[in-house]
């Protein structure tokens, strides 16, 4: 197949705050600016090139036509900036990004729209910026209307639309005018589950019409079910670039990391906090309290603990843990929230320990991603799954079964060891 994207030793290089010139300069800053320089140009240059910031440095991979790619990586690793620089939204400071074919570019809730225009006008306006007629944009108005949810809202300005909204209708927009390179950022997060799950069925028809997909998102289960390639981004560079997507996503979601971690400390690593709590720690311990020896035999019972300052009480607050495997397949979750309300653990005002066992013998061999959620209960996410920096990992081996019968790793991430008994039927 031929390539439509080209990415050769890609840079974009920004400034810190405090280098940039200020908004406003009297004559009298302009000469005493320019005095310094000339007494110490060296100098100058030594701390410009010291407070320069690389967001990209030496990028380069080639997408083919009809590939769908998942860009993914920590905040701050570069993926927006690619995939402003791909649109032509912000320039590379070096290197070269070739495009081939008509770029639909969808990056932040509202990116395209004029926000005095209505949901109608805007409609026409992405599209005569896609170079589409009147009439081609007509021919499909009613299905990006439809897609969207949003014809009781089409003649109100766009900036009295909710978030949401701008993001279904952005997302339909770029969808059904048919761009042949489609750049989707993380905003389908601002969605509900159900959008969402309609945007990824959508992206799925566009990659099977032979156009391409570029993908940004933090939810390595929709990378992992779109697409077909996957870019792994750290600290503005390709760490990874394999078609072994669930491979790669499980190494990223285990964090890359070569020696494994049971706690999360807040005073080392910065905390999580909010209008509700604080949270301190996080920690796999043994039922003793110590902190887990890696690996950690399977059928030894494991205490998750969460310390959190609780500032603010709501009946929906929860508290939880995600655990997913080494190939970043959901494994369970648990939330303080799952029993009968009566069998809740009580929340107080300051300082919570909260803790709930995994029991022996119950998770596979293995390596683990544990992950601290927390929500208003089907009002809000305190702490998202696969957006928090709170985890842990742990690694599990031995132990499989006391039958001389099965000692080899069972498949699936969960294996128990299930009494069993028979009696006879007469």
């Amino acid at each position: 197949m031929s390539s439509v994207i080209t990415v050769e030793n890609l840079g974009k290089r920004y400034f810190l705050s405090g280098t940039a010139a200020p908004a406003y300069r009297t004559l009298r800053d302009t000469m005493a600016e320019a005095a310094r320089r000339l007494v110490d140009r060296d100098q100058t240059n030594q701390i410009k090139a010291a407070e320069a910031f690389w967001a990209l440095r030496n990028v380069s991979f080639d997408v083919n036509e009809g590939d769908v790619v998942g860009v993914v990586g920590r905040n701050g690793a570069g993926k927006s900036t690619l995939l402003k620089v791909l649109s032509r939204i912000t320039a590379p400071t070096e290197g070269l990004a070739r495009i081939r074919g008509r770029v639909g570019s969808l990056l932040e809730v509202g990116t395209g729209f004029h926000p005095e225009l209505s949901g109608r006008e805007n409609i026409f306006f992405n599209g005569a910026i896609l170079g589409l007629r009147k009439h081609e944009i007509r021919a499909r108005f009613d299905e990006i209307v439809e897609f969207a949810g949003v014809a009781d809202f089409l003649d109100i300005p766009i900036k009295r639309y909710s978030s949401g909204m701008k993001m279904r209708l952005a997302f339909s927009v770029a969808a059904h005018l048919e761009p042949e390179i489609m750049i989707v950022d993380e905003v389908l997060a601002v969605g509900d589950a159900e959008f969402q799950k309609k945007c990824l069925g959508k992206m799925k028809d566009i990659s099977s019409s032979g156009r391409t997909v570029l993908f940004v998102s933090h939810n390595l289960n929709s990378v992992m079910q779109l697409c077909s390639r996957v870019i792994w981004l750290e600290q503005g560079q390709v760490r990874e670039d394999s078609r072994s997507v669930r491979d790669v996503c499980g190494r990223y979601l285990l964090g890359g990391y070569d020696s494994l971690k049971g706690a999360y400390i807040a005073d080392e690593d910065g905390y999580l906090e909010n209008e509700y709590f604080k949270l301190f720690s996080f920690r796999a311990m043994t039922q003793g309290g110590s902190i887990l020896d890696q690996p950690v035999p399977r059928d030894q019972t494991i205490t998750v603990e969460f310390s959190v300052d609780i500032k603010k009480l709501d009946a929906g607050l929860n508290f939880g843990v995600a655990v997913f495997d080494e190939e970043g397949r959901p494994c369970f979750w648990s939330l303080t929230t799952d029993e009968q309300e009566v069998l809740w653990p009580r929340l107080r005002l300051g300082i919570n320990n909260v803790c709930a066992q995994i029991p022996a013998n119950f998770l596979n061999n293995g390596l683990y991603r544990l992950e601290f959620i927390s929500s208003i209960h089907k009002v809000r996410w305190l702490s998202e799954s696969m957006k928090t920096g709170c985890v842990i990992y742990i690694s599990l081996e031995g132990g499989l079964s006391q039958s001389p019968y099965w000692n080899n790793v069972r498949p699936g991430p969960v294996a128990p060891v299930l009494g069993w008994t028979s009696r006879s039927v007469e």
